[in-house]
């Protein structure tokens, strides 16, 4: 991490220290527990679609936030599935 600080080695977020400490004694994750790639296309910003069946955890990994996209008006499909966990969508008004 020290070495990443001066000099950027990697340009994929948490993963490769994550994959350093386990020094490689890893095995890939069943896309039903882990359905990642929600934040859609890092390149085009495109949406994805859910894998194929039940999934246990919605991961939106990636650049495209579902918070950002809905408070912009440009959600994906999928976004909306975030919506009812948006602590600054309140349904009344606070008052101060």
């Amino acid at each position: 991490m020290e070495l990443q600080k001066r000099i950027r080695i990697y340009e994929l977020g948490s993963l490769p220290p994550f994959l350093l400490v386990f020094a490689g004694t890893i095995a890939p994750v069943d896309h039903r527990w882990n359905q990642h790639g929600l934040g859609g296309d890092n390149y085009r910003g495109l949406c994805r679609n859910l894998h194929p069946g039940r999934v246990s955890l919605l991961h939106w990994s990636g650049k495209g936030k579902p918070w950002v996209r809905l408070d912009a008006n440009r959600p994906c499909p999928l976004d909306a599935l975030w919506a009812p966990y948006d602590l600054l969508q309140t349904p009344f008004a606070l008052e101060s």
